[in-house]
């Protein structure tokens, strides 16, 4: 696609308001593209009983535009050529990545390795020895520049094949300890990071940054972790993507180990060396055949067979009997689909309408509510 108009406007929707990747994919998709949809988004508001949402100003881009510029970065947009397949395939990816060093390594198979901030010196040689194994092996690393097991695994690929998801801008090194490590991946391997340059991370990047870990990579290695930790909700969201869930057995004395045996119990792999991490995802179909192309952006949601009159039946008795459905509480998609009696691509184009409005809002695992 490359930065032409088409892309400003990409990101300039990318950038509005109200605007998610779910909404995002499925503005594209109905209107074919982003000027389009910039255009049709007030109207949408409106059916759905709120205000307008502010719009990104054209000058806020261009500004964001030469800040990566100026940072040596450049723009990947979900629908070019060399956007991961696999990460393409989430329900919720990414519309638009920064990207700074060596983009080619996206063509190689992944493993994600994650893991305790505070791990012991066992895990983090281990993460490393394994990490250097694999890549070895001509997989890539991906993690998420924590400290502990992340740095290890980052350590055990650098100069070979590492790739690094920051939570907040490329610009921004977080943890600051970390800041020569995260220079050495943009140079030497490939930093990626959602957010635009100069956003400090918060609390509510870190499961976006996870999403995307476990989206790029065919399988994630969870090597130590609590019972509570955002390690284990990027083995959830790898397991929800249909990707391997990996983890290194520990002693259960070691509350670090806690959480790595409960995924084995309750079902992940237990993996002991690089052989088995290769076995393990030496059969997974990576449907590299299937790369997406800018015409072809996926979704869940698929507009395609609204017509004229299905538009003005949305706005009848259908909403009527949609509306009630929902609370401040979450519920699946599909739900409403069933108690509703309306088709899908109805529910979804009542759904959007109403979060553009901002009256919704939307969860995990494709369930949605009102806004509180």
């Amino acid at each position: 696609m490359g930065e032409s108009q088409e892309a400003f406007d990409r990101l300039r929707l990318i950038r509005s308001e109200n605007i998610g990747p779910v909404t995002y994919q499925q503005l594209i998709r109905r209107y074919g593209s982003a000027a389009r949809a910039l255009e049709a988004i007030p109207d949408l508001a409106a059916r759905g009983g709120g205000r307008s949402p502010r719009i990104a100003d054209e000058k806020q881009i261009i500004s964001e535009m030469k800040a990566v510029h100026k940072l040596g970065a450049r723009f990947l947009f979900l629908g070019d050529a060399a956007y991961p397949a696999l990460l393409a395939e989430l329900g919720n990816p990414p519309p638009a990545l920064i990207w700074r060093g060596r983009l080619e390594l996206l063509e190689r198979p992944t493993v994600a390795m994650v893991g305790a901030r505070n791990a012991s010196a066992a895990a983090c040689r281990f993460a490393r020895d394994l990490a250097n194994s694999l890549v070895e092996a001509g997989v890539a690393i991906v993690s998420g520049l924590a400290k502990g097991v992340d740095t290890a695994a980052h350590q055990g690929s650098l100069g070979k094949a590492t790739i690094g998801v920051i939570a907040g801008g490329l610009d921004i090194f977080y943890p600051p300890e970390n800041m020569d490590l995260q220079r050495s991946i943009a140079e030497h391997g490939l930093l990626l990071a959602e957010q635009p340059p100069g956003t400090e991370p918060r609390v509510r990047h870190f499961p976006y940054r996870n999403r995307i870990i476990a989206g790029l990579a065919r399988g994630t290695v969870v090597v130590e972790a609590a019972p509570r930790s955002g390690s284990l909700i990027t083995a959830r969201l790898a397991a929800e993507s249909g990707r391997q869930v990996m983890a290194i057995p520990g002693s259960p004395l070691d509350p670090r180990s806690r959480g790595c045996n409960m995924l084995i119990r309750d079902g992940a792999n237990l993996v002991q060396s690089a052989d088995d991490v290769l076995e393990l995802i030496h059969h997974f179909d990576d449907r590299a055949e299937s790369a997406i192309r800018s015409d072809e952006i996926p979704s869940n949601c698929k507009f395609s067979d609204i017509g004229k009159s299905d538009l003005a039946d949305v706005h009848g008795a259908d909403r009527t009997s949609l509306l009630p459905l929902l609370s401040v509480t979450p519920v699946a998609v599909d739900e409403l689909v069933r108690q509703s009696g309306m088709s899908p691509s109805l529910v979804q184009l009542a759904l959007l309408e109403l979060e553009l409005a901002g009256r919704l809002a939307r969860h995990a695992g494709a369930r949605v509510s009102l806004s509180s």
